[in-house]
């Protein structure tokens, strides 16, 4: 970001990253132990409230599929995102970001605002919501895995096994609840779950070096030129029927999960880490198994609770190995 960024000041602070990639800082005016502990918890409440909007993304979803098809769906909570977001970056002046940060925003855009939405939107279309926050239930793992990569470090034998348990215990659910063979929604659901964790390992890097808020902002703004004519093309082609549940689930996809949980979600990965908030992270599918119920009637299988359980084990267990 620019040195005449609105996100910058004219205090000189020296930012680093400590073990776990939280970023801290020190210089003249540097934040004391105090101020770091208060950052560090005002960024894990800002991840959790990140996992508990995402949380509701799948029960919105299918909400909205009662009023729009699925192209319409994606495209137009693109359109309105976008717009929100563009709205907020240019009455505040934010700067455009240097042209090094541009590649990084097309993966967020590519995971984040395109691949995640839309794959999952057409999985849930023959899926539960239920099967598929258990199978969404390895995204913080597959962050983790791909956040490795990314930084180069060198997981323990211990991360990896936990991994592969973690996989297992998803890949033989999502075979068990199809009578033995995946579907089209599984392989839906597995592709998102890659997209999305490169969008999340490539934002949390650049919220290190930019407002959180300003990564997906412009991560959405980079969208819109085609989020526009898909959205037009889509609701020509399918049909449109305004009922509540459909508007509302269209609203908050826009609104809460592609932009206002991704601003408080990166803003926690920043302060924090990605390790740590991954963890908080773990929440998020028994968070939505909990939203199926209450808001649109779903009986849980036995086997759905308990892989979710299973895999926030694994997952837990790859948290503590990768110190």
């Amino acid at each position: 970001m620019r040195a005449h960024s609105s996100a910058t000041t004219a205090t000189s602070i020296a930012v680093t990253t400590d073990s776990h990639g939280a970023v801290t800082s020190s210089g003249h005016g540097g934040a004391g132990p105090a101020a770091v502990a208060a950052g560090r918890r005002t960024g894990t409440l800002q991840a959790a409230l990140g996992v508990t909007a995402f949380s509701l993304t799948f029960p919105a979803t299918a909400w909205g599929l009662e009023g729009f098809g699925p192209w319409s769906l994606v495209a137009v909570r693109c359109v309105l995102a976008a717009v929100i977001a563009g709205t907020c970056l240019l009455g505040l002046r934010v700067p455009v970001p240097e042209r090094g940060h541009w590649a990084g925003l097309a993966v967020v855009a590519a995971g984040v605002v395109v691949g995640f939405p839309l794959l999952s939107t057409l999985a849930l279309r023959t899926s539960t919501t239920a099967h598929a926050a258990v199978v969404v239930g390895l995204l913080p793992l597959t962050t983790a895995l791909l956040s490795a990569l990314r930084t180069g470090s060198r997981p323990s034998r211990t991360f990896w096994t936990a991994a592969l348990a973690g996989a297992a215990a998803v890949v033989g659910f999502t075979v068990q609840q199809s009578g033995g063979a995946l579907t089209s929604a599984d392989l839906f659901l597995f592709g998102a779950l890659l997209v999305c964790a490169a969008g999340y390992t490539e934002g949390g890097r650049l919220a290190r070096v930019m407002p959180g808020w300003q990564v997906i902002g412009w991560a959405l703004v980079l969208c819109l030129p085609l989020a526009v004519p898909a959205a037009a093309v889509a609701l020509s082609y399918e049909p449109v029927r305004l009922t509540a549940h459909g508007v509302a689930g269209l609203l908050w996809v826009s609104a809460g999960s592609q932009f206002l949980g991704l601003v408080v979600w990166y803003r926690g990965m920043a302060a924090i880490g990605i390790p740590k908030a991954s963890q908080l992270q773990l929440a998020q599918p028994l968070l939505t198994l909990v939203w199926s119920v209450l808001l649109l009637g779903e009986h849980l299988t036995v086997a759905a609770p308990l892989t979710a359980a299973a895999v926030l084990v694994c997952i837990a267990v790859t948290q503590r190995a990768r110190g």
